[in-house]
């Protein structure tokens, strides 16, 4: 049984990464301008993993990034890849929210939902099972490698959940248009749920 090699990819920057708000899977927003030329220029300077088919959240940020990092490939949606519920704190920046008394214990880990929002444990949840879908559809169509395009809070909770080497989810980050790469092993992810993260994009 063979294994699968999933290239995790941060989608490119919107105004919102800019201006540091909370923007989850109810706020569509596009790549901004300088988030486009920023992956235009990476997609000349780096050499992005060829692949067979490129899976991605379905929405906007995640499609536009795929569509310039991988021009003759078709997009295939993945909803559960969307981004997290941010609740009440969507739209919202950490400086707008220090008034805010649910923010703070959110923000340190000591309530696993924001008001309105998705609880942590529930995001995991539905990431694992996104993973799931495309392990599962690479197999049925007899795929080796594939790259999947992401947001950076969905990659640093699923590769804390799922990867080895263990790391903390906050150890996951990556930039815009930037990753990880994993090894998915049937037999053991079937098992365990486990994969391998083997590099950096």
């Amino acid at each position: 049984m063979k294994t699968f090699k999933i290239h995790l990819i941060r989608h490119g920057a919107t105004d919102a990464n800019i201006l540091g708000q909370y923007i989850g899977c109810k706020t569509d927003i596009p790549l901004s301008p300088e988030g486009l030329n920023e992956l235009r220029l990476l997609a000349d300077s780096i050499e992005y993993p060829e692949v067979d088919a490129v899976y991605s959240s379905p929405l906007l940020r995640c499609r536009q990034t795929a569509a310039v990092l991988y021009p003759d490939k078709k997009i295939i949606p993945v909803n559960n890849l969307r981004e997290y519920d941010f609740g009440s704190f969507e739209g919202k920046t950490a400086a707008e929210l220090e008034g805010n008394p649910y923010f703070k214990p959110w923000a340190a880990g000591k309530i696993s939902a924001p008001p309105g929002g998705e609880e942590n444990s529930e995001f995991i949840k539905r990431l694992c099972i996104g993973l799931n879908e495309i392990v599962y559809d690479m197999s049925d169509k007899d795929l080796s490698e594939t790259a999947v395009i992401m947001h950076g809070g969905a990659i640093m909770m699923l590769l804390g959940a799922t990867a080895v080497p263990h790391h903390k989810p906050v150890e996951w980050t990556a930039d815009n248009g930037r990753g990880y790469s994993i090894l998915v092993t049937p037999s053991l992810y079937q098992k365990s749920g486990i994969v391998e993260a083997y590099g950096i994009i």
